[in-house]
């Protein structure tokens, strides 16, 4: 028998048609086991939220197994990580899955998945396709497996919180989390030291960049940074991966227009890798000659962040 899976969707309930959309997605996966979804509300209003998705919430998919759908509101800390913790607590399942609201699982992602976990994976992702204006980007890892080392070196950004699906009671999301920043970045590594991640390195979820509820401001981001060094020192021992780091602080003080602090970011981020291209972009951002907003619409559009 195929194992039960509780799936989180966090929302604040402000955008029904995409939640609508993702919670189809999920439902109607052609998986013979059981699907627990947890709509969890954050700040908003669950009976309004249930009734925008009570006829999306009826639907089957082909196998005739019957879902179960559960709107609640967060009972933790606001916030996504307080909300992915209270759907985990409120899913009896033996998996627990996330899909952000404004992304798409596509067909057959969840029983590729599930396939890997029957075959001993601890904690699975997958490949994914970026959505931004009109613009669809495939993003794979070219790997199978995702160490430590690769999450180190690269933050990997299509091992994707809507892709994770990963055996329930192993772990859950740190509500530390600065704004909630980069919380799915150290479930990833915290998973990855466990046991290497298994990967089904094809498209299965569309990620819709820039509709997210939990975009942070630049000194969240900062803050997110700064939390990710002082709890995995090891982003500061490969050059590759702290130089990224690095460069991003550079960036984000740039666009804070901080620009001894930017200069201070660059200069580390030369000393760890001389080529590493966020430090002139965070310099360009820091002499006005580019705004940040710009470089980061000019990357989304190419499918990458900074």
């Amino acid at each position: 028998m195929s194992p039960s899976v509780g799936v989180v969707i966090p929302t604040r309930g402000d955008r029904p048609e995409q939640l609508r959309t993702a919670t189809r997605a999920v439902l109607t996966q052609d998986y013979p086991g059981r699907i627990s979804l947890a709509i969890v509300v954050d700040g908003g209003d669950p009976a309004a939220v249930a009734e925008q998705v009570a006829d999306v919430a009826a639907q089957r998919n082909g196998t005739g197994v019957h879902h179960r759908v559960l709107v609640l509101p967060n009972v933790l800390s606001a916030g996504l990580p307080g909300a992915r913790n209270t759907g985990i607590a409120a899913c009896h399942t033996e998996l627990i899955a996330f899909c952000d609201d404004d992304d798409v699982w596509l067909p057959g992602k969840l029983a590729a998945q599930a396939r890997a976990i029957e075959d001993g994976a601890e904690f699975v992702s997958c490949g994914i396709e970026v959505e931004y204006g009109r613009r669809r980007v495939p993003r794979l890892a070219g790997t199978d497996t995702v160490t430590v080392a690769d999450l180190v070196r690269s933050r990997m950004m299509m091992v994707h919180s809507s892709t994770f699906l990963f055996r329930r009671g192993a772990l859950w999301v740190d509500e530390s989390a600065p704004a909630g920043q980069n919380e799915d970045w150290d479930l990833a590594l915290r998973a990855a030291k466990r046991h290497p991640i298994a990967n089904v390195d094809r498209p299965l979820v569309r990620i819709r960049w820039g509709n997210s509820h939990y975009v942070a401001g630049w000194a969240d981001r900062i803050a997110g940074l700064e939390w990710m060094l002082a709890r995995h020192p090891e982003l500061a021992v490969d050059p590759r991966g702290a130089a990224r780091v690095y460069g991003q602080l550079a960036f984000h003080h740039a666009a804070l227009g901080r620009r001894r602090e930017a200069g201070r970011w660059a200069l580390r981020t030369f000393a760890s890798r001389i080529g590493e291209p966020r430090a002139p972009i965070a310099l360009a951002v820091a002499a006005g000659l580019i705004s940040a907003r710009a470089v980061l619409a000019l990357l989304h559009d190419r499918g990458h962040g900074i």
